[in-house]
């Protein structure tokens, strides 16, 4: 009597994404963001009370002899606004604080790999800018009657590359940081630079032109231009252009400092 020999071949191990593993990652940080308290009420609440009280500020400047408006002023300030406390700020205390748990330490034992793990830890703060970003242009639009965005092609690139560009900022200012408190103060001079000189408060069409070009260079200024440019429609392709190289010089810089200076692991 013969036995028939049955060949069984085991079936093929799932094969994970980079995609797959950034998602994962990303539901997880979703879930400890939301269980801090402090920062998600500045990612989530204070972008949406600054543009409030930025209105009488703005509609005390002369803004005629630049062609402004309130809204003009204050939409693309709303999103800076945005990407500076719901993507910046935000992601300075969470990449710290997951590098002193030792999170990133052990994330980078298994399959994912560096850019994979910092990406997917920025996915939620990301997420919760864009988001922001579209309703606060929305409301904007609606109250402040600044009608549809003349050049809307610039205005999306502009909130793009913030989206970008400050996610690597953010894990810059955390690598110079020993604490999740230290990395707060750390990212706080280019925060505060940042409204103050890149036309979110006061537009680069009301500053004296030495400051202003010298502010134009500021990290978030490009972004601002590409927007209050885009809806306006009064952007030059010469400006255009410039605040594109600008906005990509800025984070190619980061990039680079990221690849070069971040810390994997607390100081001892």
């Amino acid at each position: 009597m013969s036995a028939d020999t049955v060949t069984r071949t085991a079936p093929p191990a799932p094969t994970v994404t980079a995609v797959g593993r950034m998602t994962s990652l990303a539901r997880a940080e979703i879930t400890l963001l939301s269980r801090s308290r402090a920062t998600f009420f500045a990612a989530v609440f204070v972008p949406l009370i600054l543009p409030l009280s930025l209105r009488s500020t703005v509609e005390d400047m002369d803004l005629k002899a630049s062609g402004l408006s309130v809204g003009s002023v204050i939409l693309p300030s709303a999103v800076g606004f945005s990407l500076l406390f719901a993507v910046y700020s935000s992601l300075v205390s969470v990449y710290a604080a997951r590098r002193e748990e030792l999170v990133l330490k052990r994330l980078r034992t298994g399959e994912l790999r560096d850019a994979e793990i910092l990406m997917g830890a920025a996915v939620p703060s990301v997420l919760i800018g864009l988001v922001q970003s579209v309703v606060l242009t929305v409301a904007c639009a609606a109250l402040l009657d600044v009608g549809a965005p003349e050049a809307p092609l610039l205005a999306v690139l502009g909130l793009l590359l913030g989206l970008m560009m400050w996610p690597a900022l953010a894990a810059v200012t955390a690598s110079f940081s020993r604490s999740v408190e230290g990395a707060q103060v750390a990212a706080m001079p280019l925060l505060l630079i940042s409204m103050m000189g890149s036309g979110t408060v006061v537009p680069f069409e009301v500053m004296p032109d030495r400051l202003a070009a010298v502010c134009e260079l500021l990290p978030l200024s490009p972004v601002i231009t590409l927007i209050r440019g885009g809806w306006a429609g009064n952007l030059s392709a010469y400006e255009a252009l410039g605040a594109l190289a600008t906005a990509l010089a800025w984070t190619v810089l980061a990039v680079f400092a990221v690849h070069k200076w971040f810390r994997w692991e607390p100081r001892r």
